[in-house]
């Protein structure tokens, strides 16, 4: 099993008793000044950046940490807030090269489009990709002119992302999910959970940009700050949490129109923390992130109405819409509403909550994000990713002795 930067949640690059193969010396990159370059599957997003942002050219599809490989991106199908316009990461991916216990392979959407789909999402079960050709954005400036609305309910932000979306290159929502719930039709008052935060952009010209601001697009910034590798346990719990909610949610402007912000306040602003995982404590946390369809926001509220009513505290919630999904049988997006929670690790309510969500999820014909997963039942995931007979169709035609395999596909019954 191939491993990048550690950056999943679960056990996708774990392969116990097995061979765990380190792909961060697998670097390299083309000349990006076409738009295109094909890069080695270790190089992560941050060094990719620090190669393209001075030339012009920005990440398609970026999730909230540069600190992820190329490779990587691509086993998870990453996205971003830009899914419901732009899709996933591998539909800017133009080929592949893969290691399949067979033989190395070049493939595409066109060429061998099975493998190439059966891939993009496919956490690493298919081969192992050592490079990947992608189709770079055009960029005049690493800024971004940002509209942001602060609403009191759920409802509302839903709503406003619904009506006005399609008008935004990029959008996302925090949610607070701390405090009493609150019913997504009547909201009585004080109450807090459901309160969100809408934050949407488009990238900012350079005719946007006052004289003394016009100039090109610089690299990205390394970290200002740092964890001590020593957190107390409980830094993070219901009372923190709630409280930095509470400030978050005061803090921003009930509406404001073409702020001009970084790119890495906007895309990465965790990146400017240095090891910021360590603030969860020695126990650490779960993310927890589902998608059901379109007609299903309810489960939306219901989600962050049992999380409230359970008194389990998350530190992060972001709202997202997706657009239309990729053809790969893993791929985790699919058109609808997406949600992604950060718990920490010592509620004696979590284990069963997370159960309880999860059936919810796959009663409304959605699913859970496997790159973040470590805990889902086998019966559910079969559920929620009916595809999986194609995606052994593939794995048997490339590696039919069985090598590719991780915890994640042990866990969940794919070996």
């Amino acid at each position: 099993m191939a491993r990048g930067l550690g950056r999943s949640y679960g056990d996708a690059a774990q392969c116990s008793g097995g061979t765990v193969v380190d792909m961060r010396s697998i670097l390299g990159a083309s000349d990006v000044s076409g738009g295109e370059v094909e890069v080695g599957a270790g190089m992560s997003l941050d060094a990719l950046l620090r190669r393209a942002l001075p030339a012009g050219w920005f990440i398609p599809v970026t999730p909230g940490t540069r600190q992820v490989t190329v490779g990587g991106a691509l086993a998870a199908d990453i996205h971003g807030k830009n899914h419901h316009l732009d899709g996933s990461f591998a539909r800017h991916v133009s080929a592949i090269t893969i290691a399949t216990p067979t033989g190395l392979r070049r493939v595409s959407a066109n060429e061998d489009a099975e493998l190439f789909w059966a891939t993009a999402g496919g956490m690493g079960l298919t081969g192992i990709v050592t490079s990947a050709r992608v189709r770079m954005l055009r960029v005049e400036t690493d800024r971004m002119l940002v509209d942001t609305d602060r609403f009191s309910d759920l409802d509302a932000v839903m709503s406003a992302m619904e009506a006005g979306d399609a008008r935004y290159r990029y959008s996302v929502a925090w949610v607070d999910c701390s405090g009493p719930a609150i019913s997504t039709r009547q909201r009585a008052p004080g109450l807090r959970a459901g309160r969100a935060v809408l934050t949407r952009a488009v990238h900012a010209r350079l005719e946007d940009l006052a004289p003394a601001e016009r100039r090109p697009p610089a690299a990205p910034p390394r970290p200002a700050l740092g964890t001590p590798r020593r957190v107390p346990r409980g830094l993070l719990n219901r009372l923190s949490i709630a409280a930095f909610n509470e400030a978050w949610y005061l803090r921003a402007p009930v509406h404001r129109e073409a702020e001009v912000q970084s790119m890495w306040r906007f895309f990465h602003p965790l990146d400017g923390v240095a090891d910021w995982n360590r603030l969860y404590g020695p126990r650490g946390f779960v993310q927890y992130q589902f998608v059901v369809p379109e007609k299903s926001g309810d489960v939306v509220a219901a989600v962050v109405r049992e999380l409230s009513e359970r008194r389990l505290p998350s530190f992060l919630a972001v709202l997202k819409r997706f657009g239309a999904s990729s053809p790969g049988p893993l791929s985790f997006p699919m058109p609808g509403w997406t949600l992604a929670l950060d718990l920490p690790i010592g509620p004696q309510a979590l284990p069963t909550c997370l159960d309880r969500l999860d059936a919810m999820v796959a009663a409304a014909g959605g699913r859970v994000y496997l790159a973040k997963d470590s805990r889902l039942r086998p019966d559910l995931f079969s559920t929620m990713y009916p595809r999986l007979e194609e995606l052994s169709s593939v794995r048997q035609r490339v590696d039919p002795a069985g090598l590719m395999r991780s915890d994640l596909s042990r866990r969940l019954g794919l070996d």
